[in-house]
């Protein structure tokens, strides 16, 4: 025993020893812990965390390195170290038995918690064991977790962690508040009254009780209620709230029908987040329009956009009458359109298209027919009480729309609203637009429609006359007279606008047939008239003139001719010319002559220039004055080289010589003629001439010689080549064409460079150029004009220019026609000439030269309204082309004084255009709805017009027209991409520029 107590003082003494040693460094480290909890708990964890770090390394007592860990955690947490949150774990997993395990859990969560990092407090807050708290930390976590719920709108959750603390002396006015929120969120308004009532007595949540209990009110329907707690709380509310609460007030005078005290509130409301959505435009829009405030009405309803559910179409409804009311019906008939497409309400639907239909008759409609419109509607609503009106309206609508060919179609396709009356009127109106356009056979097909029902003698009476006109623009002459004796024979003739001009037409009618003596008889008629017009009146004496002159009753052609000069006729120079002529056939030689001098003086650049000098030219060798002769002929070749007559009068010239003795000078010319002029009838008769004066002279063998150097005279094959020609001559004549054809292929082929080729080549290419053959017909027209100048060469250059304009080879025809405008002798081929130059130069985006020759053409005295519109439109098309766009609105303005159909849309659209260019958008607007009413048959206008009534809308504030307008030339002119891709554009713009104040607006960005 003894000796045991002696081991266990050994002990007991080695014991003290390393305890002291354990103790002194134990103490060191308390001290250096205590230390780093002082800077803890001062807040400054980076040093804090320094020291606890040496601390855990240095001790050996892991209690303290568990208390070193958990503060090195928590210090990082703090630090916001990316770390934190690892070394937490690494402290609950490396000290699991550490009494601070569920304090960091709940501590980390709090920290997180009071600094707003929900999401991080609910990950820490999972991991708190709840039976460790205490009373107060348990409610603390209780209401964090519920809160951190709350925030994450995770109400179910929120509500179970609220529920716990709800009778919390701390936390149990937060929790009700909260709990309230939800229940209001969720619509269980009872339970939200109940529970926000419940802390109403806190101060801190009056503001948000208030608008909460007043919103609650208005969604119960109880508005009145809703009303009073609403302006409890307005005038001390916030900005923010006070607008929340001017809404639910507004509204709930809005429900009640108190719309005066509504628009005051409404209009105060900011929005949510700055936008207004559909439904609060519609509110305050229609509230505006129950007090009869149209203006302001307007102004809230057009700013619903993209609208598509009852309260939109209700608001296009109202829009539309608000407009009406305000005497603005493209605008109303928009809005009428938009909420006759919606069927969220069928009435409104219904009475929405009955209104649309009856301004589409009253104002047109450029989205579809107006026929169609009130087509659409009859059979929709066949028992509309309106629908007898509609087709009493359909029946004008055929002729106000002056939309004849789709009118047409519809009575066509539609037996079941059979109209003979209408069908008679739009027929004969489609013919005359289609005579208007130069289609003069589809023009015959409509008239003869329009006489298949002659239910107005009026018209009928028209259609006849038309039909007249048509076939004589077709040069069915015979057929023409008919219908023109038809027309004057019918008893409504008189009574028409067509009877002032009927004897005119049908004397030119009698004058196309040579017959003279009843040309005459109605050209007398005519000019006798008291209701014959200047400019008729003057071509009608001329053609007077002309019918005595082929009569050769000539002193009465020169009477008619004197009268046109007198009435100052624009063709004084082809008068004066006839009147000279005319003298020489009634042997007043003298006055023929003295007629013939003056006439170069007073009209030296006249085209009847030429034929003057060479008849003056003749006269002086009838009267035997050779040397005048020979000086006018010299006059006409040297100043009129181009000329038809000068192969003719160089062989006058020469005959003067020949017959003079002057042999050698004779054939000089009759040499320069052959050479220079081959294959026309005065070549040949220069060769046979000159033939004669070789013979004479002696000069057989030079003569021989002569002629070998001439491709179109084979001697030895004369006999042949004239047989053949004259084979295929005879049955042309004789009107055989097809006979014909092949003995002209038959002569080029076997005499290529023949003494008839040029006459051969010429009616072949004619015949050719007949049968619609005109690539066959080319070469040989080429054969003719690439030759000196003949009789021939003014027609084939007319023609060939044709063929190459119907082929749209602009390069080569405009080439042709300038040689044309040069060379021809007849003013209605030079017309020709330059009004196609002016086609083809802006074909060819030659728009400089286009516009030098729309000038030439409009400097022409007697040319139609139709050129003349043409030559207009050509400068104005290219004003625009070049940028010269105030050159481009003059010459369109004198377009819309002549033009009809296409070129009547197309001025009319630009002057809308260069209406909104100057900021005159109601002026603007106002041209594109006579272009809906007037013209809307022309569709490509009538899109291009509705962009640009858009753009007008837009700049007008007003969106809803805008978009609207937009919107429907993207869906219903698919045709025209280039100007849906324009509206796509600009209804992109409009749209996101809205769409910053309306919440309701769809943009791409959306």
């Amino acid at each position: 025993m003894f000796r045991n107590l002696i081991i266990t003082a050994i002990f007991v003494v080695v014991s003290l020893s390393a305890y002291s040693q354990q103790t002194e460094i134990f103490t060191n480290d308390l001290e250096t812990y205590s230390k780093a909890v002082e800077l803890y708990n001062n807040e400054q964890f980076l040093a804090a965390q320094t020291l606890f770090d040496r601390v855990k390394r240095e001790a050996t007592d892991e209690t303290i390195q568990g208390d070193c860990a958990y503060y090195i955690a928590n210090c990082a947490v703090r630090l916001n170290q990316q770390n934190a949150d690892a070394l937490m774990e690494d402290f609950v997993s490396e000290f699991p038995t550490s009494i601070k395990r569920n304090d960091a859990y709940i501590n980390v969560a709090n920290y997180y918690f009071d600094n707003g990092k929900y999401s991080y407090a609910r990950k820490w807050y999972d991991k708190v064991d709840e039976t460790g708290l205490g009373r107060s930390e348990r409610e603390r976590f209780n209401f964090n977790n519920g809160y951190a719920f709350f925030r994450n709108k995770r109400y179910s959750e929120a509500s179970k962690y609220f529920n716990r603390v709800s009778d919390s002396p701390t936390y149990g006015a937060q929790a009700k508040y909260y709990l309230g929120f939800i229940a209001y969120e969720g619509d269980e308004y009872e339970e939200a009254t109940e529970l926000f009532e419940s802390v109403q007595g806190e101060e801190r949540y009056a503001e948000d009780l208030s608008y909460y209990q007043a919103d609650m009110n208005f969604k119960l329907g109880n508005f009145q209620k809703a009303i009073d707690m609403g302006l409890e709380q307005f005038d001390n509310s916030s900005p923010k709230e006070k607008s929340e609460l001017a809404k639910i007030i507004g509204e709930s005078y809005f429900n009640l029908e108190k719309y005066a005290e509504a628009i005051g509130y409404l209009s105060q409301y900011n929005g949510k987040r700055g936008k207004w959505t559909n439904t609060d435009y519609y509110q305050l829009g229609y509230a505006y329009y129950k007090q009869g405030d149209f203006q302001n009405a307007i102004g809230e309803f057009n700013k619903i956009i993209d609208g598509n559910n009852a309260v939109s179409q209700n608001a296009y409804y109202h829009l539309a009458e608000s407009y009406l009311k305000l005497d603005k019906k493209q605008q109303a008939l928009n809005a009428f359109r938009n909420a006759s497409e919606m069927d969220f309400s069928p009435e409104i639907r219904e009475d929405a298209w009955l209104n649309y239909a009856k301004l589409s008759y009253e104002i047109g409609n450029s989205y579809e027919p107006v026929p169609q419109v009130l087509l659409s509607f009859i059979e929709t609503y066949p028992d509309n009480k309106n629908n007898e009106e509609l087709r009493d309206l359909l029946i004008d609508s055929y002729i106000t729309s002056k939309n004849y060919k789709e009118a047409v179609r519809l009575l066509e396709d539609n037996k079941s609203f059979e109209n003979k009356l209408a069908y008679q009127k739009v027929t004969f109106l489609r013919g005359l637009e289609l005579y208007n356009d130069g289609s003069y056979d589809e023009a015959v097909a409509l008239f003869d429609k329009s006489l298949k029902e002659p239910r107005d003698a009026a018209y009928t009476a028209r259609a006849v006359y038309w039909k007249a006109e048509s076939d004589y623009n077709r040069s069915e002459f015979d057929q023409a007279l008919v219908g023109y004796k038809q027309f004057l024979q019918l008893p409504q003739a008189e009574t028409t606008p067509e009877f002032k001009n009927s004897k005119y037409n049908l004397g030119y009618n009698y004058f196309k047939l040579k017959n003279y003596p009843d040309a005459i008889t109605y050209f007398k008629g005519f000019v006798e008239s008291a209701t014959s017009d200047a400019a008729r009146k003057q071509d009608a004496y001329l053609r007077l003139g002309d019918s005595y002159f082929v009569t050769s009753q000539y002193w009465p052609a020169m009477e008619n001719y004197n009268q046109a000069i007198t009435l100052g006729t624009p063709d004084e120079d082809y008068a004066a010319f006839q009147k000279a002529i005319s003298y020489g056939f009634v042997d007043r030689v003298n006055q023929k002559l003295e007629g013939l001098e003056s006439f170069n003086q007073n009209f030296p650049k006249s085209i009847y220039k030429d034929d003057a000098l060479y008849e003056l030219g003749n006269t002086y060798v009838a009267l035997e004055k050779n040397d005048d002769a020979i000086r006018t002929y010299d006059k006409l070749v040297t100043e009129i080289p181009k000329s038809s007559y000068v192969s003719r009068a160089l062989m006058k010239k020469a005959l003067i010589f020949d017959n003079t003795g002057r042999s050698n000078d004779a054939l000089s010319i009759f040499k320069r003629v052959a050479n220079d002029f081959p294959g026309s009838d005065e070549s040949l008769q220069a060769v046979a001439s000159a033939k004669l004066i070789y013979i004479d002279q002696g000069r057989v063998s030079e003569y021989a010689d002569w002629v070998r150097g001439l491709s179109y005279v084979e001697v030895e094959d004369a006999e042949l080549d004239d047989a053949t020609y004259a084979a295929a001559e005879q049955p042309y004549l004789e009107n055989k064409l097809k006979q014909a054809r092949g003995r002209f292929e038959e002569y080029v082929s076997e005499f290529p460079n023949g003494r008839h080729a040029l006459k051969a080549n010429f009616y072949l290419a004619q015949i050719y150029f007949g049968e619609s053959n005109g690539v066959e017909a080319i070469p040989h027209y080429q054969y003719v004009v690439d030759r000196e100048r003949t009789e021939f060469t003014e027609q084939a250059l007319a023609r060939i220019s044709e063929i190459f304009l119907a082929k749209k080879d602009y390069e080569s025809a405009i080439n042709y026609l300038k040689r044309l405008e040069v060379e021809a002798d007849f003013p209605q081929n030079i017309v020709f000439a330059q009004t196609n130059s002016m086609k083809a130069s802006y074909e060819l985006e030659n728009y400089a030269d286009a516009v030098t020759y729309a000038e030439k053409v409009l400097a022409l005295e007697k040319i139609d309204n139709s050129i003349k519109s043409d030559a207009q439109v050509v400068i104005a098309r290219s004003a625009m082309e070049t940028g010269e766009e105030e050159k481009a609105r003059i010459a369109y303005t004198e377009v819309a004084k002549i033009a009809t159909g296409q070129l009547a849309a197309e001025a009319l659209y630009f002057d809308a255009y260069f209406k909104n260019k100057e900021g005159d958008h109601e002026g603007s607007n106002a041209s594109v709805q006579k272009l809906a009413r007037d013209y809307s048959g022309y569709k490509e206008f009538g899109a291009k017009g509705l962009v640009l009534m858009a753009k007008n809308f837009y700049a007008l504030d007003d969106a809803y027209q805008a978009t609207y307008i937009l919107e429907s030339v993207i869906t219903n002119f698919t045709d025209y991409p280039d100007i849906v891709e324009e509206a796509k554009a600009e209804l992109s713009i409009i749209k996101a520029a809205e769409s910053k104040t309306n919440a309701s607006i769809e943009t791409e960005q959306n």
